[in-house]
């Protein structure tokens, strides 16, 4: 097959007898079918990682068929399966053959063009998990009901087939439509099993895993187009070669250790250990402020312009502003004392908690975006181990602070599995900023110092606005201590 579909575009460049813009509609099509020449491509990796990501959808609505069905067999689970797989395999194909047919114009545009489709369908997802509204949980299996479903739950696929001509399938050594088709398939076998097992876990449990999985599912996309586009903006080689664009994932290996506290037998913290975890956090949190960001965007500001005292003063206070101004525009609850901020809205106490965190980390991610800007552009003035170094320091914060959300929020009576999940989600907007600060600092280099600089004044503001919810009224030397190790810990690593 592979000899034949090689022979077809021999042929095809033969007929076609010119480069690929001036071709016309047809023969375009036809070039983007058989010909096996491209420069960016998605692995098995991201092509199983966006297979997981559009699955959920049809994941979250088996499970509420699964909730509706009162006696289980394996027959449900298959016809779940099977249109839901199904469905999900074709309609990217057509939205590549859609796609391949304008070519022309997406190919400048390509990596924004999967950017942006990935972001909105992966930020729809996300906002779904938390809406109320009550999916089809009728124990319907028939024609109709299964093909409306089928299509509803396909609609993002055919969206993203269309990034499939920006950024192809590149798994077997065959041409782009032996990979497309490969592709889909691994689509929908994936679907096939997450939307059986669905079906199941509906029955089951009911519908406590709904909301994670189209958060988790939401997550991936967006993190999938952010990847695509910094693949195109990366002049150094390094997303291609090492994956770099992953370490800004490590800090969620802290945020998901310390979610998982509230799965110990005895999940409870004392005030002294408390206090220890928050002072270890905020002081790590000040070290990078000071010797990550401020210190070294000093330098910055002394290559691109004279006023380094001036700028510094601005920008620093401009990242204490932009903090402050998302203190007061958030609603969000401070966790163990319920210090309530921002203006009065209808939320749920854990969600107000989540959001406290949410936005506790923003600077975090600009902090960590900025960092690995820097590598990719190859900036003189910051050391390559830095951006490593940050994201492990950075994890090593997001244990107690992912803690801090997930255990009071179990405490209120919210089952684990929701506190787990909530805890995980505060953490995700660190790698989320971090990556739109990266994209800005690869358009524009002349922004690192700047961004540097006004992450240093934000995280500033959150340590000395989380210190007094964190100290007690009982002896603090323990917090003390804590903080000061936190504070050395990163300075010894950035500067060995």
């Amino acid at each position: 097959m592979r000899g034949i579909v090689n022979i077809m575009g021999f042929l095809g460049n033969a007929l076609i007898n010119e480069t690929y813009p001036s071709a016309d509609l047809d023969r375009a099509l036809f070039f983007t079918l058989f010909n096996k020449d491209w420069r960016k491509a998605m692995g098995l990796f991201e092509l199983i990682l966006l297979a997981i990501g559009l699955a959920m959808d049809a994941f979250a609505v088996s499970i509420c068929k699964g909730l509706a069905v009162k006696k289980l067999t394996i027959k449900e689970g298959l016809i779940c399966g099977i249109w839901f797989g199904t469905f999900q395999g074709i309609m990217p194909f057509i939205g590549f053959l859609i796609g391949s047919r304008f070519e022309r114009w997406i190919k400048i545009v390509a990596p924004w063009v999967a950017f942006i489709l990935l972001t909105i369908i992966g930020i729809n997802m996300i906002k779904e998990a938390f809406e109320e509204e009550e999916e089809d949980a009728r124990a319907d299996f028939d024609f109709k009901s299964m093909f409306v479903l089928a299509i509803a739950t396909s609609i993002d696929a055919l969206a993203v087939g269309i990034t499939f001509v920006a950024v192809p399938v590149n798994v077997l050594a065959a041409n782009v439509l032996i990979n497309t088709i490969f592709g889909v398939l691994v689509i929908a076998v994936i679907t096939f099993f997450i939307s059986a097992i669905g079906v199941k876990i509906g029955n089951a449990f009911g519908t406590r895993y709904k909301s994670g999985s189209e958060v988790m599912g939401g997550t991936i996309l967006i993190f999938i187009g952010l990847k695509t586009l910094i693949e195109a903006l990366d002049t150094t080689g390094a997303v291609k070669d090492s994956d770099t664009v992953f370490g800004m994932l490590i800090p969620l290996i802290g945020t998901v250790l310390g979610a998982l506290f509230v799965y110990q037998k005895k999940a409870e913290l004392s005030d002294k250990m408390r206090m220890i975890l928050g002072g270890l956090s905020s002081g790590i949190m000040l070290s990078i402020a000071v010797w990550g960001m401020i210190e070294p965007a000093t330098n910055g500001f002394k290559v691109v312009l004279k006023g380094v005292a001036l700028s510094l003063f601005v920008c620093f206070f401009a990242g204490v502003l932009m903090q402050s101004v998302l203190d007061m525009l958030v609603p969000h609850t401070h966790a163990f004392v319920d210090i309530t901020e921002g203006p009065k809205v209808k939320l749920k106490p854990e969600t107000k908690m989540m959001l406290s965190e949410i936005i506790h980390h923003v600077p975090e991610g600009m902090a960590l975006g900025a960092v690995f800007g820097a590598h990719f552009i190859k900036t003189e003035w910051i050391p390559m181990q830095t951006p490593v170094l940050l994201a492990l320091a950075i994890a090593v914060q997001n244990f107690p602070e992912a803690l801090f959300v997930s255990l009071p929020i179990m405490q209120k009576g919210i089952g684990k599995g929701k506190a787990f999940l909530m805890g995980i989600i505060s953490g995700v907007s660190v790698p989320l900023v971090a990556v739109f600060t990266l994209i800005i600092v690869t358009i524009f280099p002349v922004t690192l110092a700047f961004i540097m600089a006004i992450a240093g004044g934000a995280l500033i503001f959150t340590t000395i606005e989380e210190l007094p919810i964190i100290v007690s009224d009982k002896d603090n030397d323990s917090c003390t201590f804590a903080f000061i190790i936190g504070f050395v810990i990163f300075m010894v690593l950035i500067f060995r």
